[in-house]
Formats: C-alpha cells, sequence, structure tokens
C-alpha cells in the first residue's frame, strides 16, 4: 500500500535516549530494583546502591516467571502518527493508558499525498458539510453560532470517511503493557483471515506499529509472552449469542456506527467488543431521517464508499459492566454537548435498564428513576457548570 506509514515517536523521559529511542536496558534494571522493595528491610534507598549482578538475576526471575507487574511502574508517552482510526480505537479499548487524540469534530478532512482518504471521500465529505450546514441552521439557527454549526456538520459528514483514516495522539501506558499489546496483535495476525479485507488492512497497519515499537527498543520477547492467551479486548465472536441481562451488573447488545464505539470505549470502566455484521448497514444522521430523498441520498452515497469502511457503518456492540459505571456514564453522554449517536444510545440502554429493573422488582428501581427525567442535568446528583439553554438538548430530543 502506498500510504503514509505509522510513524512514533517517544516524548522525553528519564529513559529517552539522544537518538530518539528507548533505553530498555537502564529501565529494566530499575524494574529490577523495584522488584526488590517486597522483602528488602531497608527499603528502596538499599536497592539503589545494591550490585548489578544481584539485580539482574532478579530482573532474570521475573521476566521469565510471569511476574511482570514491576515493568508497569515505567510509563512511556508515545507520539503516535499517522495512525488509523481504528488502530486508536483496538489501542484505546485496552483499559491501562492514557490518551489525547486529535479531534474529528474539530479537524477538517483534507486529502493529502499518500492518504489513505479516497477522492470519493474527501467528495461526498465536503458535499455533505454544506448539507449538514444548511439542516442544521434551518432547525437550530436560533441556538448555534455559524463555528458551532461548521463543527456539527464536520462531525457528521466525517461518517463518510473511512474508519482506516490517520489520526495523531499521545498514549501513555506502561513498558509492560505495549510489550503485551504488540503480543496480542502478532496473535493477531498470525489468525488473520486473508478473506477479509478488514482484517487484512488491521493486520497490515498493526506490522507498521510493531515495526515502529521494535525500531525505539521498546519490546522485550521475555514481556511479550503471552501464556494466558490473552487478546486484543475490541474484536467479540458470536455477540448475538449472548443473553442480555440488567441488576447489579448489566450486559447489552445493540449497534452502533464505528465512529459510536470510538467514544463509547473511551469509559474504561466498561468493558466493549464490536463484532462486523452480515450484511453493511450504516447510521443515518438524525438531521435528515425526516427527509426521504436524503435519507437515499446518503446511503447510496455510503454505498460508494462502502469498501473503505466508513465510519457509519453499524457494527454489533456488546457493553458489560456495573450499574454503578453505566450512571456514570449517563453523567457523560447524557448531555447537549455529547455526540448524538452515542447519547441516544444511552438513554435507550437507560429506558431498558430501568424496565428490566422494576420488572424485577429490584431495589435500583428506585435509585435508576431518579435517571430518567432528561440529559444530566436533570440529575439531582450532578451540577451543571454550564447551562446550555436548549431545551431540545436538555430533554434529549434534539436532532443533532
Amino acid at each position: 500500500m502506498k500510504k503514509n506509514k505509522i510513524k512514533i515517536g517517544i516524548l522525553p523521559n528519564q529513559f529517552l535516549k539522544s537518538d530518539g529511542t528507548f533505553d530498555k536496558p537502564e529501565a529494566i534494571k530499575l524494574c529490577g530494583k523495584i522488584a526488590g522493595v517486597c522483602y528488602d528491610e531497608e527499603g528502596f534507598a538499599h536497592l539503589e546502591n545494591e550490585s548489578e549482578e544481584k539485580t539482574m538475576r532478579r530482573v532474570n526471575r521475573t521476566l521469565n516467571n510471569g511476574h511482570h507487574s514491576v515493568y508497569d511502574h515505567i510509563l512511556i508517552n508515545f507520539n503516535l502518527q499517522n495512525l488509523p482510526k481504528i488502530l486508536a480505537m483496538v489501542l484505546n479499548n485496552e483499559h491501562q493508558y492514557t490518551t489525547s487524540e486529535k479531534s474529528a469534530r474539530y479537524t477538517p478532512v483534507v486529502r493529502q499525498e499518500g492518504s489513505i482518504i479516497t477522492e470519493d471521500e474527501e467528495r461526498l465529505y465536503n458535499k455533505w458539510i454544506d448539507i449538514f450546514k444548511i439542516k442544521i441552521k434551518s432547525k437550530y439557527g436560533y441556538i448555534y453560532n455559524d463555528d458551532k454549526i461548521e463543527k456539527l456538520s464536520q462531525e457528521n459528514a466525517r461518517y463518510l470517511v473511512t474508519v482506516f483514516m490517520p489520526t495523531q495522539m499521545i498514549y501513555s501506558t506502561s513498558l509492560r503493557q505495549i510489550n503485551y499489546i504488540a503480543s496480542w496483535m502478532k496473535d493477531y495476525i498470525d489468525d488473520v483471515n486473508i478473506n477479509d479485507l478488514f482484517e487484512l488492512k488491521i493486520a497490515y497497519y498493526m506490522r507498521q506499529f510493531i515495526d515502529e515499537l521494535y525500531r525505539l527498543n521498546v519490546l522485550d520477547k521475555r514481556l511479550m509472552k503471552n501464556e494466558k492467551y490473552r487478546k486484543l479486548s475490541i474484536f467479540g465472536s458470536d455477540l448475538d449469542k449472548k443473553e442480555e441481562y440488567f441488576g447489579d451488573v448489566y450486559s447489552t447488545i445493540y449497534k452502533g456506527s464505528f465512529a459510536h464505539l470510538a467514544q463509547a470505549h473511551r469509559h474504561r470502566t466498561l468493558d466493549y467488543q464490536m463484532e462486523m455484521l452480515d450484511e453493511k448497514e450504516y447510521f443515518i444522521p438524525p438531521i435528515i431521517a425526516d427527509d426521504q430523498m436524503l435519507v437515499d441520498e446518503w446511503l447510496g452515497d455510503m454505498q460508494k464508499v462502502r469498501l473503505v469502511n466508513p465510519q457509519g457503518e453499524l457494527v454489533k456492540i456488546s457493553e458489560v459492566g456495573k450499574y454503578d459505571d453505566f450512571i456514570l456514564k449517563c453523567k457523560e453522554r447524557l448531555c447537549s454537548a455529547a455526540q448524538l449517536e452515542i447519547m441516544l444510545q444511552t438513554r435507550e440502554t437507560l429506558l431498558k435498564y430501568k424496565k428490566a429493573l422494576e420488572e424485577s422488582n429490584s431495589p435500583l428501581a428506585l435509585d435508576i428513576e431518579k435517571y430518567s427525567h432528561g440529559a444530566r442535568c436533570t440529575f439531582p446528583d450532578f451540577d451543571c457548570s454550564s447551562d446550555c439553554k436548549f431545551k431540545e438538548g436538555k430533554t434529549l430530543t434534539r436532532k443533532i
């Protein structure tokens, strides 16, 4: 593929060498000293001055017997560039990380030389920005200024752009976790379905990602043993066979777009998995849903870019978590400022949850009722710092 390749850099830290690579031996040596804290009577100060031979014996013992937790003490801040959005989603679905990612809401899609974005995507993206601007201004011009309308138009038009579009983000995780992730990626590559173009493309970029980590001297084969046969958490299978349940914990299945999932799995207290649909379906932005001609045009344009897996393509999504953590999600997503698709799904899950608790006479039925009257600003235990003064936003009936 003649596309811009993934590039990874490391932000300044104590183990960054002058050539931009990672000083793995020194980082591992520090972890070897830390590993002695649990039984050294004199504490870390004593371990700092122990012989290197003694430290390395402890290093070899912990690396080879699977006691890898001490290697979580080394945090690495990666500067990821030209990273496909779907690969950012793969990383962000693993729970041990901090990330700051370039926002599609605030950044227009511009096709550049060597870009994976096709001419059709760029043309349709710009076409629908203009359509959305007209529709949004007509319905909500009284509440949104032109700058806000521009951002909302970009947010909705990007549904037509591939989920492999390049993004940038600062991604911070531990030495152990990045090695584990690389090992899970290797297993994904080895098991890839060669008849599935989507999987093949992901595998292609995973190879680039792993190659960059090797170049930076971050990977260590002793940390990449996958003795528990763990896998990348985002990819599920046979999700339809899972039963929905709502109680102190919950499990639910629904359809959502790639863009929706990219928002949802940032709730790290909840677990998400995805599975491709047998027949392609696409999210229809509610702002155009009442105009059948525009709906038909939207779906027709989606067909033109179907082979690139546009971000508006629907997938099966499994969401599992605890009741309290779901309420925290409601306090984040039931808001006029939240992406509309995830707001609508969160509201739908809330009402389903409420009904199930009432039918089972659960004590939680009284609690969840407090959150069923509108946006988070109506919750008795949430203080809104900035009143949107948007009635349809507060009643969760907005179309954009």
